[in-house]
């Protein structure tokens, strides 16, 4: 009888819990405000961890910026799929889409994503489209559990496994602000 009873009370409580979480934001748009005009969300769910870098994009860059962009949303992933995706191409390639280096390249890597054809990302003119990056990118993220809730560091270095793994945190901020201006253009 006790283990039915806690049973009984914890079906209670996550009901409660799963109520609250969707009854939330639900209710918080229950009664729209007259001016409807759109409003910038917020994709940052917790202050950027450490300190933040940041760099002045060129007209390439902001076009790879919302190239990806695009390709989240053709992916049907929220901002923060974007903002992971942009942080991450900040880290490795600094939103420019890198042919091979020579001698200064990472063995094969290449694109925004700086994704290896020998490591199965694809074949070099793919990996050098950006919306096939970014979707290869997403592809890994979406296979990352929990990926929507854990700091963008950690979820951007299980898809990609750098030797750098906190790296990708520093573009956080930079990320954010790019999506929250390109998001809706």
């Amino acid at each position: 009888m006790n283990t039915i009873f806690r049973k009984s009370m914890l079906s209670v409580a996550g009901l409660a819990f799963a109520g609250g979480v969707f009854a939330g934001p639900i209710a918080a748009h229950a009664n729209p405000a007259v001016d409807t005009k759109p409003t910038a969300v917020a994709v940052q769910a917790a202050k950027p961890q450490g300190e933040q870098s940041h760099i002045t994009l060129n007209d390439e860059q902001t076009a790879n910026v919302k190239a990806i962009i695009a390709a989240t949303k053709k992916a049907g992933l929220p901002e923060r799929g974007a903002v992971i995706s942009i942080a991450t191409s900040l880290q490795e390639s600094k939103l420019e889409n890198l042919g091979h280096l020579g001698d200064a390249n990472d063995h094969d890597s290449l694109g925004l994503f700086q994704q290896r054809p020998s490591s199965g990302w694809g074949t070099p003119e793919q990996i050098t489209d950006p919306e096939y990056s970014t979707t290869a990118f997403l592809k890994g993220l979406k296979q990352v559990d929990g990926w929507q809730d854990m700091p963008l560091t950690d979820a951007a270095q299980t898809v990609q496994v750098s030797a750098y793994p906190d790296a990708y945190a520093q573009w956080e901020q930079q990320a954010t602000d790019l999506v929250a201006q390109h998001w809706n253009s």
